[in-house]
């Protein structure tokens, strides 16, 4: 079975590490900083923690539009839609990573520490991973000897995703929750 635009980019997003989150600051200046991926539930959120100190919280508040973009080798991604914090201690409970501790001296219970969930609502990925890099590679070549210049959605597994309707993925279910991440 073929995977739909929504499951690709969704599967590459659950493959990358880090983001550059971009908010809007004072005065319509655009603020990007990069932030650990701390989970992607199949609700089709994007969960980042953060300290509620923190001036993306304040910018959040005043403006939630946001993008989010994602980089590594041969894969790119770019997401906008609106960001909320929340305080849900089991959701922080669920998330946390020892490695934040160097964030939140307190641990899990640190006052300061929230999560960020971006809502998606529109999204566009390139792929160059794989059989799509071999495609690339191909088509490259192709425009090379002909002298021709290389069209982007023909060389890259590419696409843009309405992310407004209901998720491609199944509903999460109780069992479906995924293990406590630790470390």
């Amino acid at each position: 079975m073929n995977a739909t635009p929504q499951q690709n980019l969704y599967q590459l997003i659950k493959g990358f590490k880090t983001a550059m989150l971009v908010t809007l600051a004072r005065q319509q200046a655009m603020h990007a900083r990069p932030l650990a991926v701390a989970d992607v539930p199949e609700d089709g959120e994007i969960l980042f923690a953060t300290s509620s100190r923190s001036p993306k919280v304040a910018e959040i508040a005043a403006d939630p539009r946001v993008l989010v973009t994602f980089q590594g080798g041969s894969q790119c991604v770019c997401v906008s839609g609106t960001a909320r914090v929340t305080r849900d201690r089991a959701l922080i409970e669920r998330l946390w990573s020892e490695s934040w501790r160097l964030w939140y001296p307190a641990g899990v219970d640190d006052p300061s520490l929230c999560i960020l969930a971006i809502t998606p609502t529109e999204g566009e990925y390139w792929d160059d991973s794989g059989s799509h890099g071999l495609k690339s590679l191909l088509h490259g070549a192709k425009a090379y000897l002909s002298g021709e210049p290389l069209s982007t959605d023909a060389a890259h597994d590419h696409n843009r995703v309405d992310l407004q309707g209901p998720p491609a993925a199944k509903a999460p279910s109780a069992s479906d929750a995924p293990a406590p991440r630790r470390g």
